[in-house]
């Protein structure tokens, strides 16, 4: 057990899951955001909580795979102690489908092609061609709409709203302080300053994503926008992401015959509300997927910044003192337990244990 007291600026992803593993290690923990708890317009609940290490290695590198992989491994463990709480999350390993119309078969080509040529060798057998009957097969709500696809076996995804909801609990429960809705000043080496008030901290963390560009200039914000929506007349068993020569569309299946769909990317710093043309594009796409997709019932529109760097990796910094963890971007939920668990290591020097 340690008695270190960590002071973490800013409760997004990488913040409230850090705090709350190192108040289970016995740290002491302060926890500093300029937004209240249960605020939703965060990079963090504007997420489809996709966990496909698979998928994204085909837009992404082998340091963000390694993590998705090695994050895997901790959801089913990190979950299995919140449910012991009696705080269930929504956690799903039924892989991923990949999809695409009659027109747009060179993109899924491609992407089969991009990712058999990235995956190490020992993965490839987690990707598995269907046909038309075998994808109907795995996901009775497509069958006929498609010539085949892929499944990418053991890939998941979870609810984020109830990590961030359960996570919020146990951080009380702990014992941990949590000063929300007041504004983070400065990070700097033993010391965060909120609301004009100095916290005396043994180790200083920020976290604070594109909040923390004063800290780490190379960060920007990536515009994401995702389309919640509830439909009684389609039942998925998995996400599924449908190609197209311009953008992916995702959809994942949530509890209550509800899904999280999107696809939008947009280099820009806009943290506006979503667009007309990003509607319709996520809309028509949906309803290209399914046709009772048409019926569905919109339950929220948003957008965020998703924290970047240039070479799209999450990372972990120590610099003048304190230390950093950012640049989750498209990755967070994929990336995140991994991230953590390492900086709780280097945080309580067990690193070689």
């Amino acid at each position: 057990m340690s008695t270190l007291h960590i002071g973490i600026a800013g409760a997004g992803l990488a913040g409230r899951t850090l705090a709350w593993r190192l108040l289970r290690a016995g740290c002491r923990v302060s926890l500093f955001d300029a937004r209240a708890r249960g605020d939703v317009a965060t990079a963090s609940m504007t997420a489809a909580a996709m966990l496909s290490p698979l998928a994204e290695l085909a837009v992404a590198d082998e340091a963000v795979f390694a993590l998705g992989q090695r994050s895997m491994a901790l959801w089913p463990q990190w979950i299995a102690e919140l449910e012991a709480q009696d705080l269930p999350v929504y956690f799903r390993r039924e892989g991923t489908l990949v999809v695409a119309h009659a027109p747009d078969q060179s993109s899924l080509e491609h992407f089969t092609r991009l990712l058999m040529h990235k995956l190490p060798d020992a993965s490839r057998a987690q990707v598995h061609t269907l046909d038309a009957a075998a994808l109907g097969r795995a996901e009775p709500a497509l069958a006929g709409r498609f010539g085949g696809g892929l499944l990418l076996e053991g890939e998941g995804q979870l609810a984020n709203d109830q990590w961030m909801a359960a996570l919020a609990v146990e951080i009380d429960r702990l014992g941990g302080t949590w000063l929300e809705g007041q504004a983070v000043n400065a990070v700097e080496e033993g010391r965060i300053v909120c609301a004009g008030q100095t916290h005396g901290v043994d180790i200083a963390v920020d976290a604070r994503g594109v909040g923390a560009r004063d800290g780490w200039p190379q960060l920007r914000g990536v515009r994401g926008e995702v389309l919640t929506v509830e439909c009684a007349g389609v039942t998925l068993q998995r996400p599924v992401r449908l190609m197209h020569p311009r953008y992916q569309l995702y959809v994942a299946p949530r509890p209550g015959h509800r899904f999280v769909v999107g696809a939008t990317e947009l280099e820009s710093e806009d943290s506006g509300p979503v667009t007309l043309r990003s509607t319709l594009e996520l809309a028509s796409a949906l309803h290209s997927l399914h046709p009772a997709f048409g019926e569905a019932r919109v339950l929220r529109l948003a957008a965020a910044l998703r924290p970047a760097l240039d070479d799209h990796r999450p990372a972990i910094m120590l610099r003048a003192g304190v230390w950093h963890i950012n640049g989750l971007y498209r990755h967070g939920y994929l990336c995140a337990p991994a991230l953590v668990d390492g900086l709780v290591h280097k945080l309580l020097g067990t690193e070689n244990e």
